[in-house]
């Protein structure tokens, strides 16, 4: 997942989920928010953030929010990015529990959801579903950071999938990297939580992989211990 212009700039505030104003070389631009979740403990007024520069001029906002220091922790918090850092770790075995599968695709509909990923490895058929982390707390990282019913709907539609024998994977792509494991935030969403613990129980693998973060690319990188 790699960018192509990247411009630095000091976070001011964010009036809303789409947009934030953000300081770049002195002047105050609205920037386009590349995460609708709350990131309330990322984009604190006079941090340091990353944008990407767009050169479509049809554009209403000329930047995009995509990452974020948290001290010096770089973050990435492109919702979009997981899904094509995901594509790439699959389909070059970088994620060890599937190794180089046969053939993978992106965006596959299933029952009523449409899946992440799908793969085919020596004859078996599998679906991945892929959930971004941004929230760290101590090196320790959680989701959601604010309730999901659809990843729940998803969780749910995992359980059916390996039950029609398909392989199903949760894959959680930590947006940092350094990070000491992973846990569903049972605080924030308790029936996502739950349903997760339970997908696990019923043969889905969950699993999560942390992320080399720089200012113009992700990859992801090593496992990291998932606690349910």
């Amino acid at each position: 997942m790699t960018y192509n212009k990247i411009k630095k700039g000091i976070f001011i505030d964010r009036p809303n989920r789409f947009v934030a104003h953000v300081l770049i070389d002195g002047k105050e631009e609205t920037v386009h928010v590349k995460n609708t979740g709350r990131c309330r403990e990322l984009l604190i007024k006079g941090t340091e953030v990353i944008l990407e520069e767009s050169d479509n001029p049809k554009r209403k906002t000329k930047y995009s929010l995509i990452a974020v220091y948290k001290g010096k922790r770089l973050i990435n918090m492109d919702s979009q990015a997981p899904n094509s850092a995901a594509f790439e770790a699959v389909k070059n075995g970088v994620i060890k529990e599937i190794s180089v599968p046969d053939y993978v695709k992106r965006e596959v509909a299933y029952s009523k959801s449409r899946f992440d990923l799908y793969f085919e490895k020596d004859g078996k058929k599998g679906f991945i579903e892929v959930k971004g982390v941004t929230l760290e707390k101590d090196s320790m990282t959680y989701f959601p950071d604010a309730p999901t019913q659809r990843g729940t709907r998803h969780l749910e539609e995992l359980i059916k999938a390996f039950e029609e024998g398909y392989e199903a994977y949760v894959l959680f792509v930590i947006q940092m990297k350094d990070v000491i494991g992973f846990s569903p935030n049972y605080e924030t969403d308790l029936n996502f939580a739950k349903t997760l613990k339970r997908a696990q129980e019923k043969g889905v693998k969950v699993i999560a992989y942390a992320c080399n973060v720089y200012e113009n690319k992700m990859e992801l990188n090593l496992p990291v211990k998932v606690i349910l």
